[in-house]
């Protein structure tokens, strides 16, 4: 295996002073257009030798869809907690001296929304480039290592986050089986990915793209200049209704031209790739990153950021974080991860 510089440049995980921000959703498209496949970021060839991976009979299709609740709270069957009486052992992940990052800075100014951008423009533009940075950690678990995947079908037969806590998929009739992980983790891209370049669930144009000449020529072709055939505004009215309820129903992001589904997308989104994250520390902390150079603190600032955003905007709750939470209350507690986002100073209520 070699350097971890060769999957991930610090300079890609947009930690610095000089953060571009996106204003508008143009950036997407582009971002979109760079990639080679779905899942595979520019210049990153995945091995296409090895040994194939043997799907289990009650294992979902590969092109079925996804199916996950978009509900999080005490009842959520896609998370079983239990199921095995050993004590969880001590990680290396939850002990201070290995909780470093690989950036210096206040998380804050990034994680924030920045003046003049609509939030859910910038929660579309942070879950593209939260996943982005995720890929590159995935793809070191999909390299070959004495002619097996690190995470193949007999180290992770199952998507855990430790000994107590498993993730399972909805199969097509709705029941929660579980998959291995590299499965689990190969459907969750997909998914994402399949969001992310839907253009009617993360639109790409303005919603005020309309031009002048195209919104004239929207009137009917006889309405002339003559004083006798123009519009006549109507009188005033009393407005005893809130502006929402007289534009219809509303909803987070409507003004900036996103789907009414798009919140519940995005916390799909978060919750599954925290799941992952999760799954790279319990089950390969140890093989490969603690033997890749820089591999532990890039993963440390990755996952630190993406819990600082993930806190501020109420996206992940607190039993989404349970599996991570000792090293989550590290960060918060040497500020890491910022009071604001620590607070959830900025969730969203829908």
């Amino acid at each position: 295996m070699g350097d971890l510089g060769d999957y991930l440049n610090p300079n890609n995980l947009d930690f610095n002073d000089e953060h571009d921000v996106v204003v508008r959703r143009q950036g997407f498209s582009n971002r979109q257009a760079g990639r080679t496949n779905g899942t595979t970021n520019p210049g990153q060839q995945r091995p296409q030798n090895g040994p194939p991976v043997t799907a289990n009979s009650n294992m979902p299709s590969n092109n079925a869809p996804a199916a996950f609740p978009v509900t999080a709270g005490p009842v959520d069957d896609t998370m079983s907690v239990g199921g095995n009486s050993l004590p969880e052992p001590m990680k290396l992940f939850f002990i201070e001296d290995n909780a470093k990052l690989g950036v210096k800075g206040n998380m804050m100014p990034l994680a924030a929304t920045p003046a003049m951008v609509d939030v859910a423009e910038w929660l579309a533009h942070q879950t593209v480039e939260q996943y982005r940075v995720l890929e590159n950690f995935i793809q070191v678990i999909q390299e070959f290592f004495e002619g097996k995947k690190i995470c193949n079908l007999e180290t992770c037969p199952t998507m855990s986050a430790g000994r107590h806590i498993t993730y399972t998929w909805l199969n097509n009739e709705g029941k929660p089986i579980r998959v291995p992980a590299c499965q689990y983790i190969m459907l969750v891209q997909r998914w994402v990915v399949s969001k992310i370049h839907d253009p009617s669930a993360f639109p790409t144009d303005s919603p005020f793209g309309t031009s002048t000449a195209s919104f004239e020529a929207s009137y009917p072709s006889n309405l002339t200049a003559s004083s006798s055939q123009r519009p006549i505004p109507a009188g005033p009215t009393t407005l005893n209704r809130t502006l929402s309820d007289l534009s219809g129903r509303d909803w987070f992001g409507k003004a900036a031209g996103f789907p009414e589904a798009f919140l519940s997308d995005v916390r799909t989104a978060w919750r599954q790739m925290f799941r992952i994250y999760a799954h790279l520390y319990h089950g390969h902390y140890l093989e490969p990153f603690w033997h890749l150079k820089n591999a532990c603190n890039n993963l440390n600032s990755a996952f630190c950021f993406f819990a600082s955003v993930g806190k501020l905007y109420g996206l992940l709750g607190e039993r989404d974080l349970e599996p991570m939470l000792p090293l989550i209350n590290i960060w918060v507690a040497n500020g890491s991860i910022p009071a604001e986002c620590a607070s959830g100073a900025q969730s969203i209520v829908q």
